[in-house]
Protein backbone atom coordinates (compact mmCIF):
# COMPACT_ATOMS: atom_id res chain seq x y z
CA UNK A 1 0.00 0.00 0.00
CA UNK A 2 1.25 3.57 -0.98
CA UNK A 3 1.79 6.94 1.20
CA UNK A 4 -1.15 7.92 -0.48
CA UNK A 5 -3.45 5.18 -0.17
CA UNK A 6 -3.65 6.05 3.60
CA UNK A 7 -5.11 9.58 3.62
CA UNK A 8 -8.82 8.32 2.60
CA UNK A 9 -11.23 10.84 0.95
CA UNK A 10 -8.42 13.39 1.07
CA UNK A 11 -5.88 11.99 -1.35
CA UNK A 12 -7.19 13.36 -4.70
CA UNK A 13 -7.18 16.78 -2.97
CA UNK A 14 -3.29 16.02 -1.38
CA UNK A 15 -2.59 14.53 -5.32
CA UNK A 16 -3.54 17.90 -6.96
CA UNK A 17 -2.05 20.12 -4.31
CA UNK A 18 1.37 18.09 -4.87
CA UNK A 19 1.11 18.78 -8.71
CA UNK A 20 0.47 22.16 -7.99
CA UNK A 21 3.69 22.43 -6.53
CA UNK A 22 5.34 20.56 -8.91
CA UNK A 23 4.55 23.01 -11.44
CA UNK A 24 6.23 26.17 -9.01
CA UNK A 25 2.16 27.03 -7.63
CA UNK A 26 2.96 26.94 -4.55
CA UNK A 27 0.95 29.54 -3.53
CA UNK A 28 -2.44 27.43 -4.88
CA UNK A 29 -1.07 24.05 -3.19
CA UNK A 30 -0.55 26.31 0.55
CA UNK A 31 -4.80 27.10 0.10
CA UNK A 32 -5.51 23.77 -0.88
CA UNK A 33 -3.54 22.04 1.88
CA UNK A 34 -4.76 24.73 4.61
CA UNK A 35 -8.22 24.09 3.58
CA UNK A 36 -7.61 20.32 3.91
CA UNK A 37 -6.28 20.99 7.37
CA UNK A 38 -9.23 22.79 8.55
CA UNK A 39 -11.50 20.21 7.93
CA UNK A 40 -9.73 16.67 8.34
CA UNK A 41 -9.93 14.27 10.86
CA UNK A 42 -7.86 11.38 9.79
CA UNK A 43 -4.57 11.78 11.01
CA UNK A 44 -2.82 10.58 7.76
CA UNK A 45 -4.22 13.40 5.95
CA UNK A 46 -2.97 15.71 8.72
CA UNK A 47 0.48 14.47 8.37
CA UNK A 48 0.81 14.59 4.60
CA UNK A 49 -0.86 18.23 4.18
CA UNK A 50 1.12 19.80 7.02
CA UNK A 51 4.81 17.99 5.18
CA UNK A 52 3.31 19.33 2.28
CA UNK A 53 2.60 22.66 4.01
CA UNK A 54 6.32 22.95 4.79
CA UNK A 55 7.58 22.48 1.20
CA UNK A 56 5.37 24.74 -0.09
CA UNK A 57 6.50 27.44 2.53
CA UNK A 58 10.19 26.78 1.31
CA UNK A 59 9.48 27.05 -2.28
CA UNK A 60 7.64 30.20 -1.51
CA UNK A 61 10.85 31.65 0.72
CA UNK A 62 8.76 32.48 3.67
CA UNK A 63 11.19 32.16 6.12
CA UNK A 64 9.76 33.30 9.38
CA UNK A 65 7.10 30.51 9.44
CA UNK A 66 9.94 27.95 8.95
CA UNK A 67 9.64 26.81 12.50
CA UNK A 68 6.27 26.55 13.40
CA UNK A 69 5.67 24.39 10.38
CA UNK A 70 8.42 21.65 11.29
CA UNK A 71 7.03 21.67 14.63
CA UNK A 72 3.24 21.05 13.79
CA UNK A 73 4.62 18.33 11.29
CA UNK A 74 6.60 16.83 13.54
CA UNK A 75 3.75 16.70 15.82
CA UNK A 76 1.66 14.90 13.33
CA UNK A 77 4.30 12.34 12.04
CA UNK A 78 5.62 11.21 15.49
CA UNK A 79 3.13 8.89 15.66
CA UNK A 80 2.65 7.24 12.33
CA UNK A 81 5.05 4.01 11.93
CA UNK A 82 5.67 4.20 8.16
CA UNK A 83 9.39 5.50 7.39
CA UNK A 84 8.14 7.96 4.14
CA UNK A 85 6.91 10.49 5.84
CA UNK A 86 9.64 10.93 8.65
CA UNK A 87 12.21 10.64 5.47
CA UNK A 88 10.52 13.56 3.34
CA UNK A 89 9.81 15.89 6.88
CA UNK A 90 13.35 15.56 7.63
CA UNK A 91 14.69 16.22 4.25
CA UNK A 92 12.40 19.41 4.13
CA UNK A 93 13.36 20.17 7.68
CA UNK A 94 17.06 20.53 6.56
CA UNK A 95 16.64 22.82 3.48
CA UNK A 96 14.80 24.76 6.13
CA UNK A 97 17.46 24.67 8.71
CA UNK A 98 19.89 25.68 5.97
CA UNK A 99 18.36 28.83 5.14
CA UNK A 100 18.35 29.77 8.85
CA UNK A 101 21.97 28.89 8.90
CA UNK A 102 21.47 26.38 11.40
CA UNK A 103 23.85 23.68 9.69
CA UNK A 104 24.38 21.60 12.34
CA UNK A 105 20.61 21.09 12.93
CA UNK A 106 20.27 20.92 8.87
CA UNK A 107 23.07 17.79 8.71
CA UNK A 108 21.18 16.17 11.36
CA UNK A 109 18.15 16.15 9.42
CA UNK A 110 19.83 14.89 5.96
CA UNK A 111 21.12 12.03 7.70
CA UNK A 112 18.06 11.31 9.21
CA UNK A 113 16.32 11.42 6.33
CA UNK A 114 18.49 9.49 4.02
CA UNK A 115 17.93 6.50 6.79
CA UNK A 116 14.30 6.72 6.79
CA UNK A 117 13.70 6.77 2.94
CA UNK A 118 16.49 3.99 2.62
CA UNK A 119 13.94 2.12 5.14
CA UNK A 120 11.31 2.11 2.49
CA UNK A 121 10.14 -1.21 1.79
CA UNK A 122 6.85 0.16 -0.43
CA UNK A 123 8.78 2.56 -2.61
CA UNK A 124 6.20 4.72 -4.43
CA UNK A 125 5.75 8.05 -6.22
CA UNK A 126 5.79 9.59 -3.09
CA UNK A 127 9.00 8.10 -2.19
CA UNK A 128 10.73 9.44 -5.36
CA UNK A 129 9.81 12.89 -4.50
CA UNK A 130 10.93 12.48 -0.95
CA UNK A 131 14.47 11.70 -2.41
CA UNK A 132 14.40 14.68 -5.06
CA UNK A 133 13.81 16.55 -1.98
CA UNK A 134 16.60 15.54 -0.42
CA UNK A 135 18.87 15.46 -3.16
CA UNK A 136 18.05 19.52 -2.95
CA UNK A 137 18.48 19.51 0.81
CA UNK A 138 22.41 17.93 -0.16
CA UNK A 139 23.10 20.33 -3.25
CA UNK A 140 22.31 23.28 -1.35
CA UNK A 141 24.44 22.07 1.09
CA UNK A 142 27.48 21.90 -1.39
CA UNK A 143 27.32 17.97 -1.04
CA UNK A 144 27.41 17.46 -4.56
CA UNK A 145 28.16 13.86 -4.55
CA UNK A 146 25.40 13.16 -2.19
CA UNK A 147 22.90 15.10 -3.98
CA UNK A 148 23.86 13.04 -7.61
CA UNK A 149 23.31 9.68 -5.71
CA UNK A 150 20.06 11.00 -4.43
CA UNK A 151 18.78 12.50 -7.59
CA UNK A 152 19.40 8.99 -9.03
CA UNK A 153 17.52 7.42 -6.88
CA UNK A 154 14.31 9.47 -7.04
CA UNK A 155 14.48 9.12 -10.66
CA UNK A 156 14.64 5.17 -10.51
CA UNK A 157 11.97 4.96 -8.13
CA UNK A 158 10.13 7.65 -10.41
CA UNK A 159 10.41 5.55 -13.73
CA UNK A 160 9.40 2.68 -11.82
CA UNK A 161 6.44 4.36 -10.47
CA UNK A 162 5.64 5.63 -13.92
CA UNK A 163 7.37 9.65 -13.76
CA UNK A 164 8.71 10.73 -16.61
CA UNK A 165 12.43 11.17 -16.09
CA UNK A 166 12.16 14.64 -17.14
CA UNK A 167 10.46 15.46 -13.79
CA UNK A 168 13.42 14.45 -12.06
CA UNK A 169 16.47 16.62 -14.40
CA UNK A 170 16.95 18.66 -11.39
CA UNK A 171 19.71 20.88 -13.28
CA UNK A 172 19.90 22.94 -10.38
CA UNK A 173 21.72 20.23 -9.09
CA UNK A 174 24.77 20.13 -11.38
CA UNK A 175 24.47 24.38 -11.72
CA UNK A 176 25.58 24.40 -8.27
CA UNK A 177 28.13 22.30 -8.54
CA UNK A 178 29.47 24.14 -11.23
CA UNK A 179 29.21 27.81 -9.40
CA UNK A 180 30.98 26.48 -6.69
CA UNK A 181 34.08 25.30 -8.93
CA UNK A 182 34.19 28.54 -10.33
CA UNK A 183 34.07 30.52 -7.22
CA UNK A 184 37.28 28.48 -6.46
CA UNK A 185 39.41 28.90 -9.35
CA UNK A 186 38.53 26.04 -11.59
CA UNK A 187 36.28 28.21 -14.09
CA UNK A 188 37.77 25.62 -16.86
CA UNK A 189 35.38 22.67 -14.81
CA UNK A 190 32.68 25.02 -14.20
CA UNK A 191 32.38 25.14 -17.98
CA UNK A 192 32.56 21.67 -18.74
CA UNK A 193 29.58 21.14 -16.41
CA UNK A 194 27.60 23.71 -17.57
CA UNK A 195 27.70 22.27 -21.22
CA UNK A 196 27.17 19.30 -20.35
CA UNK A 197 23.85 21.02 -18.60
CA UNK A 198 23.14 22.19 -22.09
CA UNK A 199 23.33 19.19 -23.70
CA UNK A 200 20.74 17.57 -21.84
CA UNK A 201 18.72 20.25 -22.75
CA UNK A 202 19.17 19.92 -26.26
CA UNK A 203 18.56 16.15 -25.85
CA UNK A 204 15.01 16.89 -23.73
CA UNK A 205 14.32 19.15 -27.05
CA UNK A 206 15.00 17.36 -29.90
CA UNK A 207 13.22 14.54 -28.12
CA UNK A 208 10.24 16.52 -27.59
CA UNK A 209 10.14 16.34 -24.21
CA UNK A 210 10.94 19.78 -22.87
CA UNK A 211 7.12 20.52 -22.18
CA UNK A 212 7.32 17.84 -19.49
CA UNK A 213 10.22 19.59 -17.07
CA UNK A 214 9.19 21.16 -14.10
CA UNK A 215 9.39 25.31 -14.38
CA UNK A 216 12.28 25.75 -11.49
CA UNK A 217 13.69 23.31 -13.95
CA UNK A 218 13.46 25.36 -17.04
CA UNK A 219 14.71 28.40 -14.74
CA UNK A 220 17.87 26.85 -13.44
CA UNK A 221 18.62 25.66 -17.14
CA UNK A 222 18.25 29.57 -18.13
CA UNK A 223 20.23 30.34 -15.95
CA UNK A 224 23.28 27.59 -16.27
CA UNK A 225 23.12 28.70 -20.16
CA UNK A 226 23.20 32.93 -19.18
CA UNK A 227 26.35 31.61 -16.83
CA UNK A 228 27.77 30.12 -19.54
CA UNK A 229 27.58 32.93 -22.09
CA UNK A 230 28.65 35.11 -19.03
CA UNK A 231 32.29 32.98 -19.14
CA UNK A 232 32.76 33.78 -22.94
CA UNK A 233 31.07 30.92 -24.31
CA UNK A 234 28.82 32.97 -27.05
CA UNK A 235 27.47 29.56 -28.22
CA UNK A 236 25.43 29.43 -25.12
CA UNK A 237 23.38 32.51 -25.86
CA UNK A 238 22.60 31.85 -29.66
CA UNK A 239 20.58 33.82 -31.52
CA UNK A 240 17.47 33.21 -30.13
CA UNK A 241 17.16 34.74 -26.84
CA UNK A 242 16.92 30.97 -25.27
CA UNK A 243 18.54 31.81 -21.88
CA UNK A 244 16.14 34.55 -21.18
CA UNK A 245 12.73 32.99 -22.39
CA UNK A 246 14.24 29.83 -19.72
CA UNK A 247 14.58 32.40 -17.12
CA UNK A 248 10.91 33.51 -17.44
CA UNK A 249 10.11 30.27 -15.98
CA UNK A 250 9.41 29.40 -12.32
CA UNK A 251 6.26 31.15 -11.38
CA UNK A 252 5.91 31.81 -7.90
CA UNK A 253 9.55 29.84 -6.85
CA UNK A 254 11.76 31.92 -4.21
CA UNK A 255 14.91 30.19 -5.98
CA UNK A 256 14.17 31.26 -9.20
CA UNK A 257 13.26 34.47 -8.90
CA UNK A 258 16.25 34.88 -7.69
CA UNK A 259 18.26 32.96 -10.67
CA UNK A 260 16.08 35.56 -12.91
CA UNK A 261 17.90 38.27 -11.15
CA UNK A 262 21.59 37.54 -11.38
CA UNK A 263 20.54 35.86 -14.84
CA UNK A 264 19.81 39.32 -16.26
CA UNK A 265 23.36 40.03 -15.01
CA UNK A 266 24.89 37.22 -16.66
CA UNK A 267 23.03 38.12 -19.90
CA UNK A 268 24.29 42.22 -20.05
CA UNK A 269 27.81 40.81 -18.72
CA UNK A 270 27.79 38.64 -22.54
CA UNK A 271 26.49 41.12 -24.40
CA UNK A 272 29.01 43.10 -23.56
CA UNK A 273 27.24 45.49 -21.08
CA UNK A 274 29.57 45.38 -18.11
CA UNK A 275 28.70 48.54 -16.08
CA UNK A 276 25.21 47.70 -16.37
CA UNK A 277 25.88 44.01 -14.96
CA UNK A 278 27.53 45.90 -11.97
CA UNK A 279 25.10 48.39 -11.50
CA UNK A 280 22.38 45.71 -11.47
CA UNK A 281 24.57 43.65 -9.04
CA UNK A 282 24.31 46.73 -6.77
CA UNK A 283 20.61 46.79 -6.48
CA UNK A 284 19.87 42.86 -6.77
CA UNK A 285 18.86 41.44 -3.50
CA UNK A 286 18.62 37.59 -3.58
CA UNK A 287 19.23 34.36 -1.24
CA UNK A 288 22.68 33.39 -0.33
CA UNK A 289 21.18 30.14 -0.53
CA UNK A 290 20.51 29.67 -4.02
CA UNK A 291 23.62 29.82 -5.83
CA UNK A 292 26.11 30.50 -2.85
CA UNK A 293 27.32 33.69 -1.28
CA UNK A 294 30.01 34.15 -3.35
CA UNK A 295 28.20 34.33 -6.88
CA UNK A 296 27.16 38.03 -6.56
CA UNK A 297 30.85 38.76 -5.95
CA UNK A 298 32.18 36.40 -8.43
CA UNK A 299 29.61 37.79 -11.18
CA UNK A 300 30.96 41.24 -10.20
CA UNK A 301 34.60 40.80 -11.01
CA UNK A 302 33.61 38.59 -14.37
CA UNK A 303 31.93 42.36 -15.01
CA UNK A 304 34.68 44.47 -13.88
CA UNK A 305 37.35 42.27 -15.75
CA UNK A 306 34.95 42.69 -18.85
CA UNK A 307 34.88 46.25 -18.49
CA UNK A 308 38.86 46.91 -18.03
CA UNK A 309 39.23 46.99 -14.19
CA UNK A 310 41.59 45.00 -13.45
CA UNK A 311 42.90 45.24 -10.02
CA UNK A 312 38.73 45.81 -8.74
CA UNK A 313 38.19 42.51 -10.29
CA UNK A 314 40.79 41.07 -8.92
CA UNK A 315 39.56 42.44 -5.35
CA UNK A 316 36.20 40.80 -6.10
CA UNK A 317 37.40 37.85 -7.77
CA UNK A 318 39.29 36.97 -4.21
CA UNK A 319 36.04 37.87 -2.30
CA UNK A 320 34.47 35.76 -3.95
CA UNK A 321 36.88 33.23 -3.34
CA UNK A 322 37.09 33.75 0.63
CA UNK A 323 33.23 33.72 1.03
CA UNK A 324 33.18 30.00 -0.96
CA UNK A 325 36.11 28.89 1.04
CA UNK A 326 34.82 30.14 4.75
CA UNK A 327 30.99 28.42 3.32
CA UNK A 328 33.65 25.19 2.98
CA UNK A 329 35.20 25.35 6.41
CA UNK A 330 32.14 25.88 8.01
CA UNK A 331 30.92 23.04 6.79
CA UNK A 332 33.79 20.92 7.18
CA UNK A 333 33.79 21.70 10.90
CA UNK A 334 29.81 21.56 11.58
CA UNK A 335 30.33 17.62 10.26
CA UNK A 336 33.37 16.58 11.62
CA UNK A 337 33.02 18.47 15.37
CA UNK A 338 29.03 17.45 15.52
CA UNK A 339 27.79 14.78 13.28
CA UNK A 340 30.54 12.36 14.23
CA UNK A 341 30.00 12.78 17.74
CA UNK A 342 26.17 13.02 17.83
CA UNK A 343 25.42 9.86 15.18
CA UNK A 344 26.24 6.48 16.48
CA UNK A 345 27.07 5.10 13.03
CA UNK A 346 30.07 3.89 12.13
CA UNK A 347 30.52 4.50 8.36
CA UNK A 348 29.80 8.22 9.32
CA UNK A 349 32.88 8.12 11.83
CA UNK A 350 35.14 6.82 9.53
CA UNK A 351 34.24 9.13 6.98
CA UNK A 352 34.99 12.33 9.31
CA UNK A 353 38.34 10.65 10.00
CA UNK A 354 39.01 10.54 6.40
CA UNK A 355 37.66 14.50 6.08
CA UNK A 356 39.56 16.02 8.98
CA UNK A 357 42.82 14.65 7.25
CA UNK A 358 42.34 16.37 3.74
CA UNK A 359 40.79 19.87 5.41
CA UNK A 360 44.16 20.31 6.39
CA UNK A 361 46.01 19.61 3.17
CA UNK A 362 46.09 20.82 -0.75
CA UNK A 363 46.02 17.42 -2.39
CA UNK A 364 47.86 18.72 -5.40
CA UNK A 365 50.87 20.01 -3.92
CA UNK A 366 50.80 18.42 -0.27
CA UNK A 367 51.70 21.75 1.26
CA UNK A 368 49.19 23.11 3.86
CA UNK A 369 45.73 24.49 2.73
CA UNK A 370 44.14 27.67 3.29
CA UNK A 371 42.48 26.35 6.56
CA UNK A 372 45.82 25.03 8.38
CA UNK A 373 47.22 28.47 7.23
CA UNK A 374 44.99 30.11 9.25
CA UNK A 375 45.03 27.87 12.27
CA UNK A 376 49.12 28.11 12.51
CA UNK A 377 48.81 32.44 12.18
CA UNK A 378 46.61 32.06 14.83
CA UNK A 379 48.48 30.38 17.13
CA UNK A 380 51.74 31.67 16.52
CA UNK A 381 49.99 34.82 17.46
CA UNK A 382 48.44 33.72 20.42
CA UNK A 383 52.31 33.16 21.22
CA UNK A 384 53.34 36.78 20.96
CA UNK A 385 54.78 36.35 17.43
CA UNK A 386 55.69 39.06 15.08
CA UNK A 387 54.21 37.76 11.77
CA UNK A 388 54.33 39.10 8.07
CA UNK A 389 52.15 37.37 5.23
CA UNK A 390 53.05 37.09 1.49
CA UNK A 391 50.75 36.69 -1.37
CA UNK A 392 52.40 34.98 -4.29
CA UNK A 393 50.65 34.87 -7.32
CA UNK A 394 51.81 33.31 -10.37
CA UNK A 395 52.95 35.10 -14.05
CA UNK A 396 51.96 33.32 -17.51
CA UNK A 397 50.08 30.15 -16.04
CA UNK A 398 46.93 31.14 -17.84
CA UNK A 399 49.19 30.71 -20.86
CA UNK A 400 50.35 27.35 -19.70
CA UNK A 401 46.66 25.81 -19.11
CA UNK A 402 45.53 27.43 -22.45
CA UNK A 403 49.09 26.16 -24.23
CA UNK A 404 49.70 22.82 -22.52
CA UNK A 405 46.59 21.82 -20.69
CA UNK A 406 45.60 21.00 -17.28
CA UNK A 407 48.21 18.31 -16.56
CA UNK A 408 51.06 20.59 -17.26
CA UNK A 409 49.46 23.63 -14.87
CA UNK A 410 49.55 20.83 -12.35
CA UNK A 411 52.84 19.81 -12.73
CA UNK A 412 53.96 23.53 -12.76
CA UNK A 413 51.95 24.14 -9.47
CA UNK A 414 53.68 21.31 -8.06
CA UNK A 415 57.11 22.79 -9.15
CA UNK A 416 56.08 26.29 -7.60
CA UNK A 417 55.21 24.65 -4.33
CA UNK A 418 59.05 22.79 -4.36
CA UNK A 419 60.84 25.61 -5.21
CA UNK A 420 58.94 28.42 -2.63
CA UNK A 421 59.51 25.68 -0.02
CA UNK A 422 63.14 25.34 -0.81
CA UNK A 423 63.34 29.50 -0.14
CA UNK A 424 61.92 29.31 3.01
CA UNK A 425 63.80 29.46 6.82
CA UNK A 426 63.39 26.96 9.11
CA UNK A 427 60.54 28.56 11.19
CA UNK A 428 58.93 29.89 7.74
CA UNK A 429 55.37 28.59 6.27
CA UNK A 430 54.16 27.97 3.18
CA UNK A 431 50.45 27.36 1.79
CA UNK A 432 48.41 26.89 -1.51
CA UNK A 433 45.67 28.94 -0.87
CA UNK A 434 43.68 28.16 -4.01
CA UNK A 435 44.38 28.28 -7.69
CA UNK A 436 47.51 29.69 -8.82
CA UNK A 437 48.20 31.24 -5.58
CA UNK A 438 51.06 30.41 -2.77
CA UNK A 439 50.67 32.18 0.97
CA UNK A 440 54.25 32.44 2.95
CA UNK A 441 54.28 33.05 6.81
CA UNK A 442 57.69 34.89 8.05
CA UNK A 443 58.24 34.79 11.56
CA UNK A 444 60.15 37.47 13.49
CA UNK A 445 60.25 39.05 10.24
CA UNK A 446 59.91 43.00 8.95
CA UNK A 447 58.67 44.20 5.39
CA UNK A 448 62.50 45.17 4.65
CA UNK A 449 63.45 41.76 5.25
CA UNK A 450 60.13 40.20 3.57
CA UNK A 451 61.37 42.23 0.63
CA UNK A 452 64.33 40.32 0.42
CA UNK A 453 62.82 36.74 1.05
CA UNK A 454 60.67 38.03 -2.32
CA UNK A 455 63.49 38.65 -4.61
CA UNK A 456 64.71 35.36 -3.92
CA UNK A 457 61.34 33.63 -4.28
CA UNK A 458 60.82 35.57 -7.68
CA UNK A 459 64.33 34.95 -9.12
CA UNK A 460 63.98 31.02 -8.01
CA UNK A 461 61.30 30.80 -9.97
CA UNK A 462 62.69 33.29 -12.80
CA UNK A 463 65.33 30.27 -13.35
CA UNK A 464 63.84 27.54 -12.98
CA UNK A 465 63.65 25.59 -16.30
CA UNK A 466 60.47 26.24 -17.71
CA UNK A 467 60.99 25.54 -21.35
CA UNK A 468 62.05 21.45 -20.67
CA UNK A 469 58.87 21.23 -19.03
CA UNK A 470 56.35 23.70 -21.08
CA UNK A 471 57.97 25.31 -23.78
CA UNK A 472 57.42 28.58 -24.82
CA UNK A 473 55.61 29.84 -21.35
CA UNK A 474 58.10 31.08 -19.12
CA UNK A 475 56.59 31.07 -15.96
CA UNK A 476 56.83 34.11 -13.00
CA UNK A 477 55.57 35.48 -9.50
CA UNK A 478 54.44 38.08 -8.22
CA UNK A 479 54.42 38.67 -4.43
CA UNK A 480 52.93 41.37 -2.07
CA UNK A 481 53.60 41.43 2.02
CA UNK A 482 52.24 42.61 5.11
CA UNK A 483 52.23 42.61 8.41
CA UNK A 484 49.33 40.54 10.20
CA UNK A 485 48.25 43.42 12.99
CA UNK A 486 47.61 41.79 16.26
CA UNK A 487 43.88 42.71 16.99
CA UNK A 488 43.37 40.77 20.27
CA UNK A 489 41.42 37.19 19.92
CA UNK A 490 39.24 38.21 16.11
CA UNK A 491 42.85 36.86 14.22
CA UNK A 492 40.13 36.83 11.19
CA UNK A 493 39.50 40.29 10.79
CA UNK A 494 43.18 40.78 11.03
CA UNK A 495 43.91 38.29 8.79
CA UNK A 496 41.26 39.78 6.15
CA UNK A 497 42.87 43.29 6.30
CA UNK A 498 46.83 41.80 5.94
CA UNK A 499 45.58 39.73 2.81
CA UNK A 500 44.40 43.10 1.63
CA UNK A 501 47.32 45.35 2.11
CA UNK A 502 49.14 42.35 0.76
CA UNK A 503 46.98 41.72 -2.54
CA UNK A 504 47.41 45.53 -3.27
CA UNK A 505 51.28 45.14 -3.43
CA UNK A 506 50.98 42.21 -5.36
CA UNK A 507 49.41 43.82 -7.77
CA UNK A 508 51.38 46.98 -7.89
CA UNK A 509 54.20 44.33 -8.09
CA UNK A 510 52.86 42.91 -11.34
CA UNK A 511 53.37 45.96 -13.11
CA UNK A 512 57.07 47.13 -11.84
CA UNK A 513 59.37 46.19 -14.62
CA UNK A 514 61.26 42.71 -13.84
CA UNK A 515 64.80 41.84 -14.91
CA UNK A 516 65.53 39.87 -17.93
Amino acid sequence: MGWLDRVGDQVDTLTQARGLQESSRSAEAYRILTGVLTTTTDRYARADALVQRLSALLNLGRTAEYTRAIEEATTAVRDIAEPYPHGHLHALAALAAHHQGALDRCVMHLVRAARALGAVEDTDRDTAWGWHDLAMAYSYLSFHGYALGAIERARQLGLAAGIPEEAFAAPGIRLRNAVALDHTGDSDGCLRVLRDVAGDLGQFLRAGRASRLRPSSLAAYGYAAARQAALGDRLAVGTDGAPARLLSHGADSARARDMRQLGEVCLAIADDRPIEAVTRLDTVRVSTETLGAAEPARLRSIALSRAGEHAAAHRADRRAFRLAAQRNDRLRDVYIDGIAARIDHEEMRREAARFEGEALTDPLTGLPNRRRLERHIAAVMAQGERVVIGVCDLDGFKAVNTHHGHHSGDLVLQRVAGVVNRMMRRNDFVARYGGDEFVVVLLGTGIDEADEVARRIESAIRTEDWESLVPGTPVGVSIGFAEVAATGPDVQDALSTAFEVADREMLRAKTRPRAS
